[in-house]
């Protein structure tokens, strides 16, 4: 019995450290995303309003990639914690796609730079590298719910049947409309602005329509 007891507290203990580590990936990330936005340099006899102004604009890009990547960590850290809520034990493959998802995590830093620095340009290299990095993020969260909440793998409890159709759907939906919106920036640049709205607009119907539904009322 205290054989068994030691044994369930050290594999919460390892749990425990699994989600810390994880929470800290997150926090490094999201933070690196802010320290590739330099304070504009200026020669002291020359700066003014006004050159100040101009080297802010050039920092628009960076501000509106740092942003967006802000929202997409920042919502897989929640999705993260929540899946893990429901966890209570772990394998070794749990390690696996769990560092695999946080390899997504940590590379947001670089893929956000690259696609901020060459946003205005129409180019697709960087656009592509940033696309992919999310449809990698959202492909291993996506992995990570199957394999967790999978009731032959015991590894989680309590997971509603809303939770079981809400999770992979959000999973599916976000890679797919940022592979699409890709593919509209290899034809037309300008169109692909429109893909993060409509992505947004399609989740919610998604969500209204298959997970959101009213429950019927039960009538004697």
């Amino acid at each position: 019995m205290a054989d068994h007891l030691h044994s369930e507290l050290k594999k919460e203990f390892q749990l425990e450290r699994m989600i810390l580590f994880s929470d800290a990936v997150f926090a490094i990330a999201i933070t690196l995303l802010v320290i590739e936005i330099k304070v504009p340099e200026i020669e002291k006899h020359l700066v003014n309003d006004h050159l100040l102004g101009e080297a802010m604009e050039h920092l628009i890009p960076k501000f509106v990639g740092f942003f967006i990547s802000f929202i997409l960590i920042g919502l897989y850290w929640i999705l993260h914690h929540r899946m893990f809520g429901f966890v209570i034990t772990y394998t070794p493959k749990t390690l696996i796609l769990n560092l695999a998802f946080l390899f997504a995590v940590a590379l947001m830093p670089f893929s956000t730079a690259y696609y901020s620095e060459y946003m205005l340009r129409s180019l697709v290299n960087p656009t592509l590298v940033y696309i992919f990095n999310i449809a990698l993020l959202a492909i291993m969260n996506f992995l990570m719910w199957l394999h967790v909440s999978n009731p032959k793998n015991n590894l989680s409890e309590g997971i509603s049947p809303r939770e079981k159709k809400m999770y992979p759907l959000r999973a599916i939906i976000l890679p797919f409309f940022f592979i699409v919106s890709a593919v509209v920036y290899m034809i037309n640049p300008k169109l692909a602005v429109i893909a993060a709205p409509v992505m947004g607009l399609s989740i919610r119907l998604v969500r209204k329509l298959f997970i959101d539904k009213p429950r019927q009322k039960v009538t004697n």
